[in-house]
C-alpha cells in the first residue's frame, strides 16, 4: 500500500512502551507512505496531541502510568472522534468487546501481523474519510434540538461545539426570541460537564436587593428574614454550568463580585466570614448592546472583555434563509405530539402566510404561532383560520398589495395604449381583487381598504 496518506497528511501517533515494537511499527507504516510519531506513554500522547494534530492513534493497552484503554476513554469522553486501534499481547474476547464498546475502531493482538496492521490502518482511515465526506455533504439539521440548515446556523453549531470543550466563559448575543437559553443548554450538553447541573436564571427577574443572596447564598441571620442558611446559584451549579440570561440587567456592584468569582473561582455568601471554592462554567446572554451600556456607565468594561473573549451571535430568523420551513415542520411535529394530535396536512394558504411573515419575535414568536394553530386545528388539517390574526392579516395584505400592483400595471398598460379607464373603473377592479384575496370575506376586505362595511356594500351594489 505504498503511497497511502492520512487526511491532510497528518501523522499516525503510535503509543508503545516496547522500543523494538515501536520502531518496527514506525518503519512498517513509513514504508507504506504514512507519517508517524512515536511515544512511550499515554501522558506523552496527550502532551503530543496538545500541540500536534494527528489522524489516528495506535496504542498498546499496557503502558506505564495510564493504560491505552484509559487514554481511549478520556478521548471519547471529551468527544474526540480520532481513529483508535488497540494492540495488546493479552488479547481476549472480553477485552476486545470492551475496547469496541468504549469506542475503539479496531483491535489487534501481538505477535503482530504487519500486513494486518497495514490493512487495519487503511480500513480505519478510509472509514473516517467517508464519514467526513458524508458530514460535509449532509450537515446535521439540528444541534441538540436547535433546528437549522442555513449557513449561518451551521457556522453557529460548529463554533458552539468547539467552545463547549473549553471551560472559558461564553457570551451569547442575539435578539429576543432567538433561542439564547436553548443554545446555552446545547453547549452544556456538548461539554464535559454535561452530567453536572445546568442552572438558568434571568437576571431581570431578580430584585436588585436580593441578587447577591441569590447568586452567592447567605448564612442564617445575615439580614432580616434570613432564618436559615441558603446556598446560592453558584454553589448549586458547582461542577456544572450557570446560565445568566439578560446579564445587562445586573447591578454594577454585583458585576464586580461576578468578575471576582470568575477570576478567583471563589464566592462569599452574604454574612459569611470565609470564601468557598466553586467550579462553575458561566454562559451569559443579552439582547442589549453591552458596548453602549459600558458607555452609559451601566456595565463594567472589564467584565465585558472577560465574557466577550468567546462570544456567539444567534442570527434573527429573518437572516436564516431556508430554515423557516424546516422549523415549521419540526414545531408542528413537536406540539402535535405533545397534544396527542396528528396533523396530516397544512393548508397551502396557511403555509404561505407562515413563510411570508417577518417574525419580529423570532423563533419564539413562530413557535407560539404554531402551537396555537396546532391547538385549534381539527380533522388533521392545520388551516389558515387557525393562525394568529396578525399573521393571517399580514398574508392578506401581502396578497392584496400584489393584486393592487397588478391593477396598477394594467392602468399603465392601458395608458400606453391611450385606452384610459375611469377612476371608478380602477376602484371597482381593485375592490374585486381584494375581495378575491380575502376569499369573499367582506369584513376583512373593508378593513384592508380602510372603509366602512356599509360603504363597501354600497359600492358593490352599484356594480
Amino acid at each position: 500500500m505504498t503511497g497511502n496518506t492520512t487526511p491532510s497528511g497528518l501523522p499516525i501517533l503510535i503509543v508503545e512502551d516496547d522500543a523494538a515494537i515501536l520502531e518496527l511499527l514506525e518503519e512498517e507504516l513509513q514504508e507504506a507512505g504514512y507519517q508517524t510519531l512515536g511515544v512511550c506513554s499515554a501522558e506523552e500522547a496527550l502532551a503530543t496531541m496538545s500541540h500536534s494534530d494527528v489522524a489516528l492513534i495506535i496504542s498498546d493497552v499496557r503502558l506505564p502510568g495510564s493504560s491505552g484503554m484509559q487514554l481511549l476513554e478520556q478521548l471519547r469522553s471529551e468527544g474526540n472522534p480520532l481513529g483508535f486501534i488497540v494492540i495488546t499481547a493479552f488479547g481476549t474476547i472480553d477485552q476486545a468487546v470492551e475496547a469496541l464498546k468504549i469506542g475503539a475502531d479496531d483491535f489487534l493482538t501481538k505477535p503482530l501481523d504487519l500486513e494486518g496492521v497495514r490493512e487495519a490502518v487503511y480500513r480505519v482511515l478510509e472509514s473516517r474519510r467517508l464519514a467526513e465526506r458524508f458530514h460535509q455533504n449532509h450537515p446535521p439539521s439540528h444541534f441538540h434540538g436547535i433546528v437549522g440548515e442555513s449557513e449561518t446556523m451551521q457556522a453557529l453549531f460548529h463554533d458552539a461545539a468547539r467552545l463547549a470543550k473549553s471551560d472559558a466563559p461564553i457570551l451569547v448575543q442575539g435578539e429576543s426570541g432567538t433561542g439564547k437559553e436553548l443554545l446555552a443548554r446545547a453547549i452544556h450538553a456538548e461539554s464535559p460537564r454535561n452530567e453536572e447541573p445546568f442552572i438558568a436564571i434571568n437576571c431581570a427577574s431578580i430584585p436588585s436587593e436580593l441578587m447577591e443572596s441569590e447568586f452567592f447564598g447567605h448564612v442564617k441571620g445575615a439580614f432580616t428574614g434570613a432564618s436559615d442558611s441558603r446556598q446560592g446559584l453558584f454553589q448549586a451549579a458547582n461542577g456544572g454550568s450557570l446560565f445568566l440570561d439578560e446579564i445587562g440587567e445586573m447591578s454594577i456592584g454585583l458585576q464586580a463580585k461576578l468578575l471576582r468569582a470568575l477570576q478567583e473561582k471563589t464566592v462569599k455568601a452574604v454574612g459569611a466570614e470565609k470564601e468557598e471554592s466553586v467550579d462553575v462554567r458561566i454562559i451569559a446572554a443579552t439582547h442589549r448592546e453591552l458596548e453602549q451600556e459600558i458607555e452609559s456607565g451601566n456595565f463594567r468594561s472589564d467584565l465585558f472583555y472577560r465574557l466577550e473573549t468567546f462570544s456567539l451571535r444567534i442570527p434573527p430568523l429573518r437572516e436564516r434563509n431556508g430554515d423557516i420551513e424546516r422549523l415549521i415542520s419540526a414545531l408542528i411535529e413537536k406540539h402535535a405530539t405533545a397534544q396527542g394530535k396528528q396533523i396530516e396536512s397544512v393548508e397551502p394558504s396557511a403555509l404561505q402566510a407562515l413563510l411570508e411573515y417577518s417574525y419580529p419575535g423570532n423563533v419564539r414568536e413562530l413557535e407560539n404561532a404554531v402551537m396555537r394553530a396546532v391547538t385549534l386545528a381539527e380533522g388533521g388539517l392545520l388551516s389558515h383560520a387557525d393562525l394568529p390574526e396578525r399573521i393571517r392579516q399580514h398574508g392578506l395584505e401581502q396578497r392584496s398589495n400584489a393584486r393592487y400592483l397588478e391593477a396598477g400595471n394594467a392602468v399603465v398598460a392601458a395608458e400606453k395604449q391611450q385606452n384610459w379607464p375611469s377612476l371608478e373603473e380602477v376602484e371597482k377592479r381593485y375592490i374585486q381583487k381584494v375581495l378575491e384575496a380575502t376569499g369573499g370575506n367582506k369584513r376583512r376586505t373593508a378593513d384592508i381598504l380602510g372603509i366602512a362595511r356599509r360603504t363597501l356594500y354600497r359600492r358593490l351594489d352599484d356594480e
